[in-house]
């Protein structure tokens, strides 16, 4: 099975803080892209969405704060998680930059660790599905790290549809999502996929957990969420 690796955008013109970055991302197991100008970031989303932004304030072609501002504004990329990182530390600076819609603010110079750990921090707070603590319910255990999903300790053959189905839901428990949410907040990409397949994955996923299937629920007319409750 595929890894399922977190997928950092850079938006930085500095080729050397770039290499610092993402040097220190991949130490992590994330995989890093890198583009210099606002108009490339914006068309790299278009094309593969990315699960955090780090976003430089000063760009060739625009300002970082106008790019933060159309993801903002568009309901299909408006939950992405994005740091700015810049050297603009001036209070009203960094108040510009969160109330434009930034989830975290770091200036430049900076430490790689510090920015790890708030990127870390970030990610566990906006999108749990890609914490790399181990998942669990009942007696089904999921480790983001080795990418293996157990049932009482024994690893279960698993497809990598269904394990980021599992891992995502796994990460929001109790929760009901509709096909077209799952869609999105899991393949995501804007793939072209049919909101039946979902019910395809859903189905091998419930063969792959055997006797724990009863954890993935159908709610009638809306979707499906993971429950340990009867």
């Amino acid at each position: 099975m595929a890894s399922d690796k977190t997928t950092v955008l850079i938006v930085e013109d500095e080729p050397a803080i770039v290499e610092l970055v993402t040097f220190s991302l991949r130490e992590a197991g994330w995989n890093c892209c890198a583009v210099q100008s606002a108009g490339e970031a914006w068309d790299f989303i278009q094309t593969k969405t990315p699960q955090l932004i780090l976003l430089d304030w000063m760009l060739p072609d625009s300002t970082g704060l106008r790019l933060l501002a159309r993801i903002r504004s568009d309901r299909q990329f408006n939950e992405i998680p994005v740091i700015m990182l810049t050297a603009k530390s001036m209070e009203e600076d960094k108040l510009a930059g969160l109330n434009s819609g930034a989830d975290d603010y770091v200036t430049k110079p900076f430490s790689p660790r510090e920015l790890l750990a708030r990127a870390k921090a970030l990610l566990r707070r906006k999108a749990p599905e890609h914490a790399q603590s181990t998942m669990r319910a009942a007696n089904i255990m999921l480790d983001p790290v080795s990418c293996t999903v157990s049932m009482d300790d024994q690893k279960i053959d698993i497809g990598h549809a269904e394990y980021k189905l599992l891992k995502f839901l796994l990460a929001h428990p109790e929760r009901v999502f509709s096909r077209s949410q799952l869609l999105d907040k899991v393949w995501g990409d804007h793939v072209v996929i049919e909101e039946r397949t979902v019910d395809v994955h859903v189905l091998r996923l419930r063969k792959a957990l055997k006797e724990a299937e009863h954890l993935i629920k159908t709610v009638r007319s809306v979707g499906y969420m993971l429950s340990e409750k009867n």
